[in-house]
């Protein structure tokens, strides 16, 4: 049977083992027989038969199986420049679909991304990083990134594909660590996780580090959601807010935690919105100026009261949608309370869904225990020293005051985060450069 590419990469593509998919799979301007022609390959496992279909209906080629398992090809003699396309498989039972191949899609994290992420100065990754419902070449759909430097290979799982880790294999952006993939016709509410697998071939299923809305625990997947849809109406606070906040303006917080302060009779949790026409009213009546939550950012285990978070750009779906919180900070607004958040920078928990051993390697945490481990929480610390994670925490910080229009952080167990020796025994902390106790790394963070 003829074909263009060579059978070590079709093997490399089926036991996903290829740093760049797109290498392969999509379609390809070749050169056959003296004349340039276009082949087009697709990794099927679960169709009985491909078709490419080129966008303009004007032909149909059916693709040949180059191997069982579902890798197809055709080679198009009668066409010398790559087309728009759309993919058609029959299923056993005769189902036909048609969809939009993601591997003729061009990468969406560009190269000033790349450089600035690198850098750790990329302040709004989180616009590129996690799960965006966008618009790629004229089509809607989803595009995926995620940071995993050290991965063999990464690939997105969800309720879109049968958690199946064969079809939307990520491509690699370099030494970035980026790996991204568009994946056409999904939307908002796709359940997805990013599927990793080390050198060692070990595979994680993890949540989006980056990801805005996350399944209520104990589920673990994190669920694409458009931050664009809600409308606001707080401008007129916005407008008076730096004279409200000055440093000499009385200013009278009530710190609570959303889920203890009230509940339904039944001890269910009141959602951000009936939460905020309670709270509101009760906070006005006493005469407080500001609300500040405990963490309401994504955690597993709620005896942490929030303290323990593992999703930096999501509040808690414990409590509603990221529209319920959206409308929480607004009706506050309106009412001329401000809102602050509890931000925990200094650790984070080491559920295997999360942040801990993201891609096989200490790339959150430090690798060394005697900087890794807080005794006090069984937690992992941050490796503030790392451009990328560094990058990770100052985007968390300015994403909510941006997004959800937050009008102040308090930086959570601060002690921790300076003091190398913070809970340790002598023997049990690695000195700084000069021999001192300081966390040089976290005090420039």
């Amino acid at each position: 049977m003829k074909q263009s590419v060579e059978t070590e990469d079709i093997y490399r593509i089926i036991y996903q083992e290829h740093p760049d998919p797109f290498e392969i799979l999509g379609m390809h301007s070749i050169e056959s027989e003296g004349k340039k022609i276009i082949a087009i390959r697709a990794f099927l496992p679960r169709a009985k038969e491909v078709y490419a279909i080129a966008a303009d209906q004007s032909k149909e080629y059916p693709m040949a199986k180059l191997h069982k398992i579902g890798f197809y090809e055709v080679l198009c003699d009668d066409r010398d420049e790559v087309f728009p396309y759309q993919l058609k498989t029959i299923q056993e039972d005769g189902t036909a679909t048609v969809f939009y191949d993601s591997y003729s899609f061009l990468p969406g994290f560009s190269n000033l991304d790349q450089y600035f992420f690198q850098e750790g100065h990329h302040y709004k990754s989180f616009e590129k990083l996690g799960a965006h419902l966008m618009e790629m070449q004229g089509i809607r759909g989803v595009y995926f990134a995620v940071w995993a430097p050290n991965a063999k290979s990464v690939s997105v799982i969800g309720s879109f594909n049968h958690w199946d880790r064969r079809l939307h294999m990520m491509r690699s952006l370099g030494q970035s660590g980026v790996w991204e993939i568009f994946i056409p016709g999904i939307g908002q509410g796709e359940q997805y996780k990013f599927q990793i697998t080390t050198f060692y071939n070990l595979i994680f299923d993890k949540s989006d580090p980056y990801g805005f809305y996350h399944e209520t625990s104990p589920k673990t997947a994190s669920i694409v959601y458009s931050l664009e849809e809600y409308k606001w109406h707080d401008q007129d606070w916005k407008e008076k807010r730096v004279a409200v906040q000055k440093y000499d303006a009385p200013i009278s917080i009530y710190e609570l935690h959303p889920g203890s302060w009230l509940r339904k009779p039944d001890n269910t949790f009141y959602n951000y919105k009936e939460l905020a026409e309670r709270l509101v009213a009760y906070v006005k009546e006493m005469g407080y100026t500001h609300i500040e939550l405990l963490p309401i950012m994504e955690h597993p285990f709620y005896g942490s009261w929030g303290y323990q978070c593992l999703g930096l750009f999501a509040p808690t779906s414990r409590y509603g949608t990221p529209s319920d919180f959206m409308y929480f900070v607004d009706h506050c607004h309106i009412n001329q309370i401000g809102v602050i958040l509890d931000w925990v920078p200094a650790h984070f928990p080491t559920d295997s869904h999360g942040l801990a051993f993201f891609d096989g390697t200490h790339l959150y945490e430090h690798a060394d225990p005697k900087q890794r481990e807080h005794r006090d929480w069984n937690t992992f610390i941050y490796n503030y020293g790392r451009f990328e994670v560094k990058n990770f925490l100052v985007s968390s910080a300015l994403f909510w005051c941006e997004k959800y229009h937050i009008d102040g952080l308090r930086v959570d167990a601060v002690a921790s985060m300076l003091y190398l020796d913070y809970s340790r025994k002598e023997g049990e902390w690695v000195p700084n450069q000069y021999g001192g106790r300081e966390n040089l790394d976290a005090i420039a963070f």
